[in-house]
């Protein structure tokens, strides 16, 4: 980084010399012609622009990631619920539970926690319970494919957890923001100051499309907290299935846990 600092300023600094010394001897030119403000504008406002568009698809990846990271894991417990109907009735039904249990934990709570970039410890309680039922089943012949699920699982939700921290670092914002704020004012001070009804709302839906660009960029780049979210449709959905494949299996038995996920004494 220092090194472009100072190549930055080696190359100011050498401007501003050839701009004094070299100038004379290579233009006929007044001294006081040559660009005006307006002609420096035009390549800050192209430089915006493309800062802009960069970094907004770096947050649409993000955003994107963190949608099919929600889906894969839903996938994955469904397939796990599923593959459950191979193992003995004990273990089938401990599983079942377990996994409407972790859905109703991730959906009411690590959800919500996500919207400011954290995750919650209350579906671990599940994933773990998952894995000491495992134990008792190695050996058995859906033992792999319950393995493969939970692990499956345990990745997407990794990845769902990482995609819910911003992707793009606060002195990047900061920095757009800083941009935005010269160009719209540079572009201000070229404007005419009379007879200059068009070029002032011009100027004005400018701004608003590079305000309205950084704040998509913003919102986009917190997947699980802004207004353009993604929202737990599909871990509603695993939910709604286990619930529905667990209480067929096992019509007498109640969930080892309350609406929020949370692990309910047994009786």
């Amino acid at each position: 980084m220092w090194l472009v600092i100072i190549v930055a300023v080696i190359a100011l600094l050498a401007g501003l010399a050839a701009n004094r010394f070299l100038r004379p001897r290579l233009l006929s030119e007044d001294d006081d012609s040559g660009m005006a403000v307006k002609d420096l504008v035009g390549p800050l406002l192209t430089l915006t622009v493309l800062l802009l568009a960069f970094v907004l698809v770096t947050a649409n990846s993000s955003y994107g990631k963190a949608e099919v990271a929600s889906r894969g894991e839903a996938r994955a417990l469904d397939q796990l619920v599923e593959t459950a109907e191979y193992a003995p009735a004990l273990q089938r039904g401990r599983l079942q539970a377990d996994a409407v249990c972790y859905a109703r934990a991730v959906r009411t709570q690590e959800w919500p926690a996500m919207a400011d970039g954290t995750g919650s410890p209350a579906p671990s309680v599940w994933s773990t319970d998952f894995r000491t039922v495992f134990k008792t089943l190695e050996g058995k012949p859906a033992f792999g494919m319950l393995i493969a699920a939970d692990n499956k699982r345990s990745d997407e939700r990794e990845e769902r957890l990482t995609q819910a921290t911003a992707s793009i670092p606060s002195a990047i914002f900061w920095f757009l923001l800083a941009t935005l704020t010269i160009t719209v004012i540079g572009l201000g001070i070229c404007l005419p100051r009379r007879n200059n009804r068009g070029q002032i709302i011009t100027l004005v839906v400018i701004t608003a499309l590079l305000t309205t660009t950084l704040c998509i960029i913003r919102d986009v780049d917190r997947p699980f907290g802004g207004i353009i979210n993604v929202e737990p449709t599909a871990i509603t959905e695993a939910e709604r299935q286990a619930t529905r494949d667990f209480l067929a299996n096992h019509p007498a038995s109640e969930l080892p846990c309350d609406d929020q996920g949370n692990r309910t004494p047994q009786t």
